[in-house]
């Protein structure tokens, strides 16, 4: 018992020290394996018990950590002790959820809802929508998703802005925007949703209340192993950036949603990743090109660089802190990490690698400020 209760205060102790110091903690799911693994320097952990972590998403925010499960339950952890902390299921599959200041909001596919807990995960309210529910959002005091199957945007209003919780009512709704919505990206007051089956994006300003679709240059669309992903990372200060459903392509438009450019690249997008300092655009692509990233030059909108990795690449992220880039190598169980200083991407190096079981989704965690 002397040397167990020792060999946790060491833990405990490794830990406590790391959060003294350390900038950025690296999670990376496990795709296979029920774990969220732990990068913090040279040092590797397990997060263990995580449920189906097949299609995993974790966020951050203020020191909490949450991750939805692909059999429908939210997890909070705690990104510093790095440990579990609470479970709920608030379905039998879940797709995306958001943390607001004051609750959390899991869109959900099985049971055709929108759930809507506090931020220990206790249940608050639950939105019925008959449909699969993406592209969830917040804006203000608005909360935004989108209905895959009924072709819907829906706007809910927290009515309590002030109160310790929210509580939601349907402010207004969009109809026929176009064919099966599948994702959603959000920049300032436009919320920008994708749709499977339109040769469109659709665009609503949620300042004014107004929707508009705007057609895409497509060419006949190609048979796709994996859905295309929008995100923060895809917006710079002058060009949307959106991959295109079937064709190889990424899209660019300015801020009033004009075309500048259509990019031809190796295979059917599935990210669009931004660098931090917003140079470069890398791009991932699914079935015989997932080993294949390619880089863009976001002045010159041009292939820069061409990665051809030893397994398929599932995710990847650009540090916060660092020049460094990290692709989560999953069929060849290792997550690698590259030297991206220089201005030139023909040079930019692999410097690190971890071996990680299975990698999927990288997210960062950036810890509490060093003390002194």
């Amino acid at each position: 018992m002397i040397k167990k209760s020792l060999k946790g205060l060491l833990l405990a102790s490794i830990i406590t020290s790391s959060t003294l110091y350390a900038k950025e903690k690296i999670f990376v799911v496990e795709r296979e394996n029920s774990a969220l693994a732990v990068i913090d320097g040279n040092r590797t952990n397990e997060i263990k018990n995580m449920r189906n972590f097949n299609h995993a998403v974790v966020k951050f925010r203020d020191k909490d950590g949450f991750a939805i499960t692909r059999d429908g339950y939210i997890i909070k952890f705690d990104p510093i002790a790095e440990k579990k902390l609470k479970e709920y299921q608030t379905s039998k599959s879940a797709i995306g959820f958001i943390i607001g200041k004051n609750y959390v909001a899991v869109a959900n596919y099985d049971n055709k809802t929108v759930e809507i807990l506090d931020r220990d995960l206790n249940p608050l309210q639950s939105i019925k929508t008959s449909s699969r529910n993406v592209g969830i959002k917040e804006y203000k005091n608005y909360l935004i998703f989108s209905c895959m199957d009924s072709d819907e945007i829906w706007v809910m209003e927290d009515t309590t802005p002030d109160a310790k919780l929210p509580k939601f009512k349907l402010k207004k709704k969009f109809e026929n925007i176009g064919k099966v919505p599948f994702d959603a990206m959000i920049d300032r007051n436009l919320y920008v949703v994708g749709l499977f089956n339109s040769p469109d994006i659709g665009v609503l300003n949620l300042d004014k209340m107004e929707y508009k679709q705007v057609p895409l240059q497509l060419d006949k669309k190609e048979r796709i192993l994996k859905v295309p992903h929008f995100g923060f990372w895809s917006i710079s200060g002058d060009y949307f950036f959106i991959p295109a459903v079937g064709n190889k392509k990424v899209f660019v438009f300015d801020h009033d949603f004009k075309m500048v450019n259509a990019i031809d690249v190796e295979g059917n997008p599935v990210f669009t990743s931004l660098s931090p300092n917003k140079k470069w655009l890398a791009v991932t692509f699914s079935g015989k090109k997932f080993p294949i990233v390619q880089i863009i030059d976001t002045k010159s909108l041009k292939v820069v660089r061409r990665f051809e990795f030893d397994g398929w690449i599932l995710h990847l992220r650009w540090s916060n802190e660092k020049d460094e880039l990290l692709f989560s190598v999953n069929t060849a169980n290792k997550v690698v990490d590259f030297d991206v200083s220089s201005d030139s991407p023909k040079e930019w190096k692999q410097i690190k690698s971890w071996d990680i079981p299975k990698p999927s989704g990288i997210f960062l965690f950036k810890m509490p400020e060093s003390k002194k």
